[in-house]
């Protein structure tokens, strides 16, 4: 509670939101006279910043309304400083909603719309200069859908042009463009200033938004304060990168809709392999099929089922050819590590764990249990051999194997490299294709272990790692590759690759997830952590939820809409111990 202090009548009160992470309670405070008499009173709105006093220290707070009635008989601390400016109004409220949304509080919300620095007010902000109108092609008519339904989905090729799509959003007047990406937030801003469009870029340019600009970045972006927000642009908004990682994982795709909900203005979700929780949100638009089938690459399909398992490896019957051709190769195996499945070659025991619950992982000379909590020389836990047979090769095992492939040198990538790639062959997990630019060939090493991957999203996710290999090969006409070496030839995925038509997995996925009750069909939150026992305890079993578990020590809570079960979640108090609430997950 705020220390008491005497106060008159009189005097202006307003509530605060402390800037405290597990305190929900908004407090009130009286605007000291001093600050009547030198103007600060003046300066003080709605999301102002400020300091207060609280439980016998100093903490820094937001104002959330001005002129408050206090309850009858409550003296009230002043307010301690004025530090500058914040979240207007229309933040405040996006950020509780967040908070409901995303069940966690609305003070991180808070901080991710307050700006990098303290500003005591915001620049003038200059004409704007209007941005000359573009062809009538696809994106114009997806603005124009967009300004009648609310939201335009458009699906476009791998390697399209970003620029032509933003400047058709910021025809209409200052527009949020959310990317995927910060390298191509960076050049896609570059771009658009060139063209003579007012840019603010990253959160160290909070002023420039402020005081009236077209804002462009990654997912954090949609924090960043537009007082004449006029479209909203979520490109690839499919990649999982729009969703924050730690808690609260948010999305950036979800928070983009709701502001421009409120604000009544358009928006248009742009993906080469648009999610069905976009294509439920509006009508879909794509190009026409030859142009969208010359946007994608060349796609060449090893068929690996008339292969023994036990005596062929990672490179199918004819790749050779492809790996040592000339230009920039690029190969995916999503195994981290030299070996990932073993087997003794004395009595045939696969490698595991001393419980036998799990199989153990070659890394750096030492059998490694998947949790790391048991380590062993490499030898069989049955007869003692030293002898063990790879069946499952990690990316470093592969790398050696290539490069007595390929007769050259392979640099090696996984999340952990720094260094950029020099070599011509590049092998990695899925990281790789976040590191490079371009290539001339891509080949999925093992496309079944995404196909297969034991998550709900696996189809969803494999389409679109594909597609992010299909823009470093750029359009059909570049003369890139893409390589897929698989036993499911006839998947849906592999079909809509070799036909660049994203609709056939869509179809498919939405009749499986239909059927199922998942996303977007139905809402899941994944429950996690040390107090995560004590909170599923807490909850109960609210009307309308299924709870799941315990596996792992995770619950999975589920429900047909996702109004009951985030009320729940909010409903139900939080445990002293860690938890992590996950609302959509993606990988579950």
């Amino acid at each position: 509670m705020p220390k008491l202090n005497s106060g008159g009548p009189d005097r202006k009160v307003v509530r605060v939101v402390p800037d405290v992470l597990g305190i929900t309670r908004e407090f009130d405070y009286y605007v000291p006279d001093a600050w009547c008499r030198d103007g600060r009173a003046e300066r003080l709105g709605v999301g102002s910043m400020v300091r207060v006093s609280l439980a016998g220290r100093r903490v820094g707070a937001w104002v959330c309304a001005l002129d408050v009635e206090p309850p009858q008989g409550v003296e009230l601390a002043p307010l301690k400083t004025l530090r500058g400016i914040g979240p207007d109004a229309e933040m405040l409220e996006l950020a509780s909603w967040a908070a409901w949304r995303w069940a966690n509080s609305r003070v991180k919300f808070l901080r991710a719309a307050s700006p990098p620095s303290m500003l005591a007010g915001v620049p003038r902000g200059a004409s704007r200069e209007p941005v000359p109108c573009g062809p009538a092609d696809v994106f114009s008519q997806a603005f124009e859908l967009a300004r009648q339904r609310g939201v335009a989905v458009v699906r476009t090729p791998p390697g399209s042009n970003d620029v032509s799509l933003a400047l058709e959003a910021c025809r209409g007047g200052d527009a949020l463009l959310l990317l995927a990406d910060s390298a191509r937030a960076r050049r896609l801003g570059i771009a658009l200033r060139r063209a003579g469009v007012k840019i603010a870029l990253g959160a160290q340019e909070w002023s420039v938004a402020a005081s009236g600009a077209t804002v462009v970045g990654t997912r954090s972006a949609v924090w960043m304060p537009m007082p004449r927000l006029s479209a909203v642009v979520v490109f690839d908004e499919h990649d999982e990168s729009h969703t924050e990682q730690s808690t609260p994982a948010w999305n950036a795709r979800e928070a983009a809709l709701e502001r421009a909900r409120r604000r009544g203005v358009p928006v248009v979700l742009s993906s080469p392999v648009p999610s069905l929780e976009a294509l439920r949100c509006g009508p879909l638009l794509r190009p026409d099929r030859a142009a969208e089938r010359s946007g994608w690459p060349r796609v060449e399909v090893f068929d690996r089922r008339t292969e023994d398992p036990a005596r062929v490896g990672l490179f199918a019957e004819g790749v050779a050819a492809v790996l040592r051709g000339e230009g920039r190769v690029v190969c995916v195996l999503n195994r981290r590590g030299r070996s990932r499945l073993l087997a003794c070659a004395a009595c045939g025991e696969l490698v595991r764990t001393v419980d036998g619950a799990s199989p153990m992982v070659l890394e750096d000379s030492e059998l490694r249990s998947p949790d790391g909590s048991e380590v062993r020389p490499p030898l069989c836990a049955l007869c003692g051999d030293t002898r063990l047979k790879n069946l499952r090769a990690g990316v470093t095992r592969a790398r050696e194997e290539l490069e007595a492939l390929v007769g050259e040198a392979v640099d090696e990538v996984t999340a952990s490299t720094v260094a950029p790639p020099a070599s011509r062959v590049v092998i990695g997990t899925e990281a790789v294709l976040h590191r490079l630019e371009a290539a001339d060939v891509v080949v999925f090493l093992d496309l079944d272990q995404e196909l297969l991957a034991p998550r709900q999203r696996a189809v969803e996710q494999t389409m679109a790692l594909l597609a992010r290999a299909a823009r470093l090969l750029g359009p059909r006409h570049s003369g890139g590759c893409l390589v897929l070496q698989t036993r499911q030839p006839d998947h849906e995925v592999v079909r809509a690759v070799r036909r660049a038509d994203p609709s056939i997995v869509a179809v498919a996925e939405r009749d499986r997830r239909r059927s199922l009750g998942i996303a977007p069909y139905g809402a899941q939150v994944l429950v996690s952590g040390a107090g995560a026992a004590e909170f599923i305890g807490a909850l109960g079993n609210p009307a309308g939820v299924r709870v799941l578990g315990p596996s792992h020590d995770r619950w999975l809570l589920q429900a047909d809409t996702r109004e009951p079960l985030l009320d729940a979640l909010e409903a139900t108090p939080r445990p002293d111990s860690r938890l992590r609430i996950e609302v959509d997950p993606l990988r579950v």
